[in-house]
């Protein structure tokens, strides 16, 4: 069988190493003769397993020790709720800024819960001439109180990403879903970082929350117990039973991510990746991608045909040669290739070597 690609930006293609040695320890894991997925959360083999994922994680993303791991359920939406849930109790407000369809979807679950006179919000988007540009705002010249600032990081809708650090007089709360371990960032400048695990991490349905230790002191609303983040610290992120089995893929993904050299290395190859693809779309007037160059995506390469007729073709064609799932946002349109950790290099070849040889074929 020749290779398949799969360009999904959600849940995404897992390393193919971690694929193949969950596939060969799927029924007897750990020499228990049993899976993973069928002992208890308690246990000793299962409590040294998220021991050394976390033990792993913070040494990947070098995680100081005034902040906790949080291992939960809900997966990057959950948390959209659980942020206000958790932070915004004794009327607190929040400022919100927005850059695509995830950042509004999260002011949207935020007002929601605490109304529109606790929710401010900020498009930090430009389009000039048809090319979306983000305009980061001096937060230090706002007279307000916030207890946090929240962004997203990667919008994968719109193929936007945020390489700044944000400069902030609040803590800055981030959503990391789609970038978390794919660059080097400064954790110690966020008040809380928030990851779905089915872009970078594992499969659906678990969460990443990395939080430090005093916005766990700010006051927080009324709540479910399972969704509020100090009762998951106090109890290891077992307050009730987890994800087992994508708790388990997400530390296989670790491990395999500092065999690659860790984060720095890994940087290095998302960002040769995301080169050779802007490139053919910028050198072949068959594509076209409108985002300013120093807010494109490494991880969601969002562009069109400039022939839109043609896209059905091109989704057809692709899908013969072994490149799925690229067919853009619905809301958005046009073509979208994720290039996550776990996208090879080759992939990303394969990809262009396709688009070079469509455009010569369609090209007047």
């Amino acid at each position: 069988m020749s290779a398949i690609y799969n360009f999904c930006a959600g849940p995404a293609m897992l390393p193919q190493a971690v694929m193949q040695k969950a596939q060969q320890e799927l029924i007897d894991w750990n020499g228990l003769g049993v899976s993973v997925m069928e002992i208890s959360h308690r246990s000793k083999e299962f409590i040294a397993l998220t021991q050394h994922a976390e033990k792993t994680l913070r040494a990947l993303m070098e995680i100081p020790e005034n902040y906790h791991v949080l291992f939960m359920h809900g997966g990057g939406r959950g948390q959209f709720t659980n942020v206000v849930n958790n932070f915004l109790g004794d009327n607190g407000k929040a400022l919100y800024l927005v850059n695509g369809q995830w950042s509004t979807a999260a002011v949207k679950e935020a007002v929601k819960l605490v109304g529109d006179d606790n929710i401010d919000q900020m498009n930090i988007v430009e389009n000039c001439d048809g090319v979306n540009q983000v305009v980061l705002p001096d937060l230090n010249a706002i007279d307000k109180d916030y207890r946090y600032v929240h962004f997203c990081a990667n919008e994968t809708v719109d193929g936007i990403e945020i390489f700044e650090s944000l400069e902030s007089p609040w803590p800055v709360v981030v959503d990391l879903s789609s970038t978390i371990m794919s660059r080097q960032i400064d954790v110690s400048k966020y008040g809380l970082i928030y990851a779905g695990a089915q872009k970078n991490i594992g499969p659906s349905g678990l969460s990443i929350v990395i939080v430090r230790d005093d916005m766990l002191k700010l006051p927080s609303l009324p709540q479910s117990s399972i969704m509020d983040y100090s009762v998951a610290q106090a109890n290891d992120s077992m307050f009730n039973t987890p994800p087992t089995f994508a708790w388990y893929l997400a530390a296989e993904v670790f491990d395999w991510l500092t065999a690659q050299g860790g984060v720095t290395e890994i940087e290095k190859i998302n960002k040769q990746k995301a080169d050779l693809l802007y490139q053919c779309i910028d050198s072949n007037p068959f594509y076209k991608n409108g985002v300013k160059a120093e807010n494109r995506s490494r991880m969601n390469v969002t562009f069109q045909l400039t022939d839109n007729s043609l896209d059905s073709e091109f989704l057809k064609q692709a899908e013969q040669a072994g490149l799925v799932a690229l067919k853009g946002h619905r809301i958005v349109g046009g073509m979208r290739a994720s290039i996550y950790n776990a996208m090879p290099l080759s992939g990303v070849q394969a990809l262009v070597n396709f688009m070079e040889t469509f455009a010569k074929q369609h090209s007047a």
